[in-house]
This record gives C-alpha cells, structure tokens and sequence, in this order.
C-alpha cells in the first residue's frame, strides 16, 4: 500500500524543495510513495509570486490559502494548517562563511526556531531542514549543536550531513548541511543516500550547452558589461579569477586585505560550477568561461538544475536572489527519495552522515 505525503514549507524560497518533492518518486509493485505541496510561507513577494505560479499554477492572489506571504515572526500558526512532512530552509546570512558570521547572535540566526516552533504545535511525521556548510562552524559549532538538540528535542530522530551536490549529479559545487528527522514514535531511520556521481560530475559545459538555452528564454536577460569589465575577462583564463596575473596592471582591481576568490571568475566548462549565490557587489554574478560577460538568471537557474520553463517573478536583482537562495531541485529530488524509501521500508544504497548526533 502506497503514501502521498502531504508537504508544508516554512522559508520556501522560489520552490526548489517544492519542485524536488514534487519530482520525487518511490514505486514497489503496486505501491506507490510520492509527496505533494500543500502550503508554504516566505516574506518576499516576489518570492512568494514564483512558488505559487510555479508550484501551484496560479497567480499569488489566486494562492492565499496555499502560500502565505508574511515575515516568520508575524505569522499566525494558528492558521497554518498541518502536513505529514515539513520542510524549511531557514535563513543562511548570519551562518554564511561570506559575511560577518553572527551565527546565533544575529538578525536571522534565531529564525530556525519556528520551524521548532512548528514541529512541536503540528509534530509531523518527518521533516527536511537545510542551511549553508558554514553553519557548522558558527560560534565554534555551538550554534549548530544548539539547533540539533532543539530538533531532538522535538520529538524526532535527527540524521545530520553535509551534502555535496555534486556528488549527487548537480552540476555545481554547493555544500549544504541537511536535517532529516523522523518522528521518534515511527521507529524508523533516515539513511543518507549514497552519492551518485563520484568521480562522474556534470560539467557546467554540459548543463547550460545540452541542449541550449532558447534566445527567447524567460529569465535570459543579458546584462551590459562595461568596456573595463569586458576588457578584464580578456585576460582571464576558464577558472581563474581577478587575480590572476595574466590580468595587466591597469585592470586589476584595487583591493587591500581579503581577496574574495569569486570575483570575476569564469566557469571551468570541464567541471561543475562553483556555488551560485544571490547576492554580492561587483565581479560576483560567475562568468562565461568563453564569453566575456556575466551568466544571465535562466544559466544560473540552469546550473541550479531548474527547468527552463521555470519562470522567475521579479526584476533581475530579485531573481538572481531567488536562484542563488534556493535549494537544487535534483538534489532535494535524491533526499526526498529517500525519505520515500525509508517510509517505505526498502532497502538502498547509503553512506554514513557526516555529523555524529
């Protein structure tokens, strides 16, 4: 006998664990286990308009018992409904190793606590947290350890690990710790899956060449490039940087102290790309490793592993926030699976995570 597992979302983002889930799929004989988006809660509107377009089909005013546009701490709990599975990347600023690192002590390093908040009023059967690698380390890895026991706590049997998605088929490197916790009544254990692709990356080459991206493309936007900018990518080599010193004196950039290794750097065709962010000055939108420009928002969606039919809402600073912020569909695709499995009771392939609890 088969389970459609109900899903809610708390910080969805644009919907890459929505779309995930959606493409996730556990079939034994007749039985068959799949998971379906109910409602999700972001605070940007833009945001919110690309989930429920995308996800449900409709526009956001058409949603507002599905998607719920408020900032987490003025939601009413009482009106979110319950689910079988709860998802929620909760905000990387204050655990990004790019930027001031406040972990618990800034503006948005508290905000795991309501989907604690959540699981405690609801108790799910199971549930997906994410946020960046360096939240390991925030507050000499207090912080984290702090967030895990508030999950225990809740009731749930934790599997903790850093994925790298590109072992996983992804074809960019992002590195992401992922908390899957079951029910502790359910008795049964997350396992998690084992990866995919070692050894057999996808390239960037490959992501945004097989096949080509339309001309017409939403989301496809070429950005202008200043003539200095243009005459800076000249010099610079697939997978190099600024700082490179093929790059004559008067192009180099004027920079004391730390020199951040993502600017201006072109893509490597031959390996996956380095991490797609959402936000930063200049010299941080990745580059074409042939042409001299920037990667437009449909070649960073592509390197996320989003459809091309996918279409972002919002101007083209507020879209490439949403792809950098989001989760790699193909990568929440190959978790969600395994929760599947693991409901399911069927045997796969599994590695051990890489944080002892």
């Amino acid at each position: 006998m088969g389970r459609n597992f109900k899903l809610g979302e708390l910080f969805c983002g644009p919907g890459g664990i929505a779309l995930g889930s959606a493409m996730s799929k556990y079939k034994n004989g007749n039985s068959v286990f799949t998971i379906t988006s109910t409602w999700a809660s972001d605070h940007d509107h833009d945001t919110c308009e690309t989930y429920a377009r995308n996800i449900h089909g409709c526009a956001l005013d058409d949603a507002t018992d599905k998607v719920f546009e408020s900032d987490i701490r003025n939601l009413d709990f009482n009106r979110i409904p319950g689910c079988d599975g709860l998802a929620f990347g909760f905000p990387c600023n204050d655990f990004s190793i790019v930027g001031e690192s406040k972990g618990l002590n800034g503006k948005y390093g508290p905000l795991y606590t309501y989907g604690v908040k959540y699981l405690r009023k609801h108790s799910p059967e199971w549930f997906l947290a994410e946020n960046v690698g360096g939240i390991g380390s925030s507050d000499n890895g207090k912080a984290f350890e702090l967030i895990c026991n508030e999950l225990k706590d809740s009731g749930y049997k934790i599997t903790v690990h850093l994925y790298k998605f590109e072992d996983y088929g992804v074809p960019q490197a992002r590195h992401r710790f992922i908390i899957v916790g079951i029910r502790n009544d359910l008795n049964l254990t997350f396992k998690v899956p084992a990866p995919s692709h070692l050894g057999q990356y996808v390239s960037s080459f490959e992501a945004l060449s097989s096949p080509p991206i339309e001309v017409s493309c939403q989301n496809h936007e070429f950005a202008k490039q200043s003539k200095t900018v243009i005459e800076r990518l000249k010099h610079i080599k697939p997978g190099d940087n600024a700082w490179s010193n093929d790059v004559p004196v008067d192009l180099r950039l004027n920079v004391k102290g730390a020199r951040l290794s993502n600017i201006y750097k072109r893509l490597d065709p031959k390996k996956p790309a380095y991490t797609v962010t959402g936000s930063g000055g200049g010299g941080t939108s990745m580059y074409h490793w042939a042409e001299n420009r920037a990667l437009t928002n449909r070649e960073r969606a592509r390197l996320q592993t989003f459809p091309d039919d996918y279409v972002f809402y919002g101007g083209r600073g507020s879209v490439r926030r949403q792809i950098g912020m989001a989760v790699p569909p193909a990568g929440a695709k190959i978790i969600f699976e395994a929760i599947l499995k693991t409901f399911a009771k069927a045997k796969y392939a599994y590695i051990e995570p890489s944080v002892k609890i």
